[in-house]
């Protein structure tokens, strides 16, 4: 039945996706104020490298026992895993920090959350438009440059067809390396440097795609994107945390990443539709690389307003101490 396949797969199976990714993100963003790029990076690598372990046992179960017994094996075993590792969690207290954390000392960029502000306060500010787009940017040319890497391989680098469908493969392994380490960095070097290393990075390798014939120059090129997208993911919880606080953290991720669901639409269409109109993907990537320039000047330009909410909050507490 196309239409069960469509509620039960599509719209249960994509809301169980969505909770079952923001929740425990969010959560992390709120225990691990010290580390909050850390924590998250190893939570959504975990995301992204589940696919890579469950795949071979999936197709297994399936040749054996059918894709049906194998969706209720693997429900099974998800509800399991699920519910027992729940059983391990607890929040901790109201005002809880790492023993001997300061925002101010402990030698990072770091800093203090600049609010703390709900869901439908958050959308109302420049800021949260900002991070959307950013993210929008990123997702859209990095889903984009993964539709077409084995075919860009062969029609750039001379790779054959296999060896294509090889680096594909390892190149997978980096998007989830990126997400643990740019996440990581980001604690060190912040999380607006960061964004706008992606996106520095990114508009210099994309124009260079095609003319790259070296096989070796090429992957190590394409290995780089890959990281800098899975990064932009493990990096956004962290900066939407600096950005708005914890007060309702997990419902404002879910907003900012509808700009994921709205660039899994945007990148591979645009993508196609340029290579059948041109015949080559060199101008579809040099599209990218002129969205990597507007990203790069948004993750330049929301400064001005993280510098001015700064200065607002330091004028309140002034205040509040005067008082």
């Amino acid at each position: 039945s196309l239409p069960l396949l469509y509620l039960f797969y599509g719209v249960f199976g994509g809301i169980g996706l969505g909770v079952g990714y923001i929740t425990p993100v969010s959560s992390l963003v709120k225990w691990f104020p010290d580390r909050r790029g850390l924590a998250t990076g190893l939570a959504i690598m975990g995301f992204g490298f589940a696919a890579l372990i469950s795949s071979p046992i999936i197709q297994k179960l399936i040749s054996a026992i059918g894709i049906a017994n194998t969706f209720f094996i693997l429900g099974i075993c998800y509800f399991l895993v699920m519910m027992l590792s729940s059983l391990y969690l607890a929040p901790p207290e109201d005002g809880w920090k790492p023993e001997g954390f300061s925002t101010a000392k402990n030698g990072k960029a770091q800093s203090a959350d600049i609010s703390q502000l709900t869901a439908n306060e958050a959308i109302k500010t420049k800021r949260f438009y900002y991070l959307w787009l950013m993210l929008f940017i990123n997702v859209t040319c990095g889903i984009a440059i993964i539709s077409i890497a084995s075919p860009l391989a062969q029609e750039s680098a001379g790779m054959s067809a296999a060896a294509a469908a090889a680096l594909v493969g390892v190149l997978g392994a980096f998007n989830g390396l990126g997400r643990i380490g740019w996440a990581s960095a980001s604690d060190y070097i912040g999380r607006p440097n960061t964004y706008t290393v992606f996106f520095a990075v990114q508009l210099i390798a994309f124009p260079l795609l095609p003319f790259i014939s070296d096989k070796a120059v090429f992957s190590v090129l394409m290995a780089l994107i890959y990281t800098c997208y899975g990064g932009g993911f493990a990096a956004i919880p962290a900066y939407i945390g600096d950005l708005f606080g914890t007060k309702q953290l997990g419902a404002i991720h879910g907003y900012i990443l509808t700009a994921w669901a709205a660039a899994g639409l945007a990148g591979p269409m645009f993508s196609s539709w340029v290579r059948d109109a041109t015949g080559s993907y060199s101008q579809s990537l040099t599209v990218f690389a002129a969205l990597f320039g507007i990203g790069l000047f948004i993750s330049i330009f929301i400064r001005t307003d993280i510098k001015q909410m700064r200065k607002k909050a330091a004028v309140h507490v002034s205040n509040s101490v005067k008082g």
